[in-house]
């Protein structure tokens, strides 16, 4: 049996890259890092509470853990965690930084 999440233990962070940085100004989409075990549903849920906007579409997306090596030794350098990228509705923002 599987604990149900919280809203806020549902988005962890937002991603800041220059890549969503273009996605959020021109397609008004924003990139998040959200909980492994959080589904679509959670996440929209989340979002429109904590952010208080409207959730057109979500895709996401889990990054595969990265491995290192040292001679024969393989070792883990990243952990595998999901990505969120959630379309609000048009002329709705969400102010990430707090300005």
């Amino acid at each position: 049996m599987t604990k149900a999440l919280d809203k806020y233990d549902v988005i962890l962070r937002p991603i800041v890259s220059e890549k969503s940085n273009i996605v959020m100004d021109e397609l008004n989409q924003y990139t998040f890092e959200v909980a492994l075990n959080a589904n679509k549903i959670q996440i929209k849920e989340a979002v429109e509470i904590i952010f208080d906007v409207d959730v057109l579409r979500i895709n996401t997306m889990v990054i595969p853990l990265k491995r290192g090596r040292r001679g024969r030794k393989m070792y883990t350098r990243k952990q595998a965690w999901k990505k969120a990228i959630v379309q609000i509705a048009p002329g709705q923002s969400i102010n990430l930084f707090g300005l």
